[in-house]
């Protein structure tokens, strides 16, 4: 699927690490679930201390809506959220599940 370019939005990388109860919960496929109904793409992953890693690129206020949608499904999981932005890379073509 491609994504068009010409959107008005910036687009970021967003690295986001989410911390509390959140492996073993349904969150990885939550957020799978969220993103791919939004112009986004990366990844979610467990992590081995048992965070969870969300990787993904796309204009900032469909990666805004993501978050905030994984917030409000999941906010009796999480206990906190690092996250970073960076420049896109255009590395992903797809939001998925990395095992």
């Amino acid at each position: 699927m491609s994504h068009p370019t010409t959107d008005s939005g910036t687009h970021h990388r967003r690295l986001c690490r989410f911390h509390g109860r959140v492996q073993g919960v349904g969150f990885r496929y939550t957020a799978q679930n969220i993103a791919i109904r939004h112009n986004v793409t990366g990844y979610v992953r467990n992590l081995p201390d048992g965070s969870v890693e969300l990787l993904m690129e796309g204009p900032d206020e469909e990666a805004d809506q993501v978050v905030s949608n994984l917030q409000e499904k999941m906010s009796c999981y999480i206990r906190q959220i690092d996250m970073s932005l960076m420049p896109a890379t255009g590395e992903f073509d797809r939001f998925f599940i990395r095992h």
